[in-house]
């Protein structure tokens, strides 16, 4: 009886044993073809995904999608030009100002006017600019941007990080609030775009004293057109009397001896200080094969608005 129990038990463990391994078995194959089956339809997705992009075979170029979609204009030279704000000669004077202080310093100084900032804040978009043109010197870093957004009404110094002790955020600041935005403010956008060269310019020379100075000055000078009203204040009442006296000796019949006789017909005079009546762009430029020399650039600067 015993051995007959032991092995009728030996017996239904191998059964047993035989059942479990082929369960096991089964189970095995059937995870094998389903991770087959996914890495499929993975590496079928991925060709999939490939031919979109990259249909016909042709390359990507990543920089030039980058720059479309933040609507970076073309570095075409020292100033950029894409608002059409200035006149050639403008260009060519601020474009002589910008080379020579690179032949004297190697910094770079880009001019930049922009019809939209696509969005974004002007901080953002000259952080980006300046990577994307690569302004400065490769380990030098040594590369600012004056970019100017008149329909944003915005302007900011963007400065590389090279720059950033010589041009600190704070004088970028001052440059900003105090030469700049007081010349747009009265519509004046290329005379604050000079301004804010020159300062600029000189700072990096060595002269950011000077810019202190004139910053203050001025902050502290009246505004220049006072003392116009202040005159026509005057002016207007007194033209107004010697008409009428004249008149009146006209009237009476007696000749106005001693008087002095204004001019009436200013036409003239205004034609001859009349400037030219508009300018036509030279889609040439100024300042051909300028490029970035590699720069880089982490957000220094200061920017403002009017």
């Amino acid at each position: 009886m015993g051995v007959r129990a032991v092995r009728f038990i030996s017996v239904g463990f191998v059964k047993g044993a035989a059942v479990g391994c082929l369960f096991w078995l089964a189970v095995f194959a059937l995870g094998c073809s389903l991770i087959i089956s996914e890495a499929a339809l993975l590496r079928a997705a991925g060709d999939k995904s490939a031919d979109l992009i990259n249909q016909n075979d042709t390359p990507i170029d990543i920089k030039a999608v980058t720059q479309a979609q933040a609507g970076f204009p073309a570095l075409t030279g020292r100033v950029v030009d894409a608002a059409n704000i200035l006149s050639p000669q403008d260009e060519a004077e601020l474009t002589e100002i910008l080379q020579k202080l690179e032949g004297r310093s190697t910094d770079q100084i880009v001019v930049v006017t922009v019809p939209s900032l696509n969005g974004i804040s002007i901080d953002d978009y000259g952080n980006r600019l300046g990577r994307h043109w690569g302004i400065g010197q490769a380990g030098k870093d040594n590369g600012v941007l004056l970019i100017v957004a008149p329909q944003q009404r915005r302007v900011r110094i963007e400065v590389g990080y090279g720059l950033e002790g010589v041009l600190p955020d704070a004088l970028a600041g001052l440059i900003v609030q105090r030469r700049i935005l007081p010349f747009f403010k009265r519509g004046d956008l290329v005379g604050g775009i000079k301004a804010g060269v020159n300062d600029i310019r000189d700072t990096l020379l060595g002269d950011a004293e000077e810019v202190k100075l004139r910053s203050r000055r001025t902050e502290n000078s009246i505004e220049p057109w006072l003392p116009f009203i202040f005159l026509a204040f005057w002016i207007v009442p007194f033209v107004y009397f010697i008409s009428s006296l004249n008149r009146d000796r006209r009237v009476s019949g007696r000749v106005p001896g001693g008087v002095v006789i204004l001019p009436t017909d200013f036409g003239a005079a205004h034609d001859q200080w009349r400037g030219p009546g508009g300018f036509s762009r030279n889609s040439g430029g100024f300042g051909g094969g300028f490029s970035g020399g590699g720069g880089s650039f982490g957000g220094g600067g200061a920017s403002g608005g009017w």
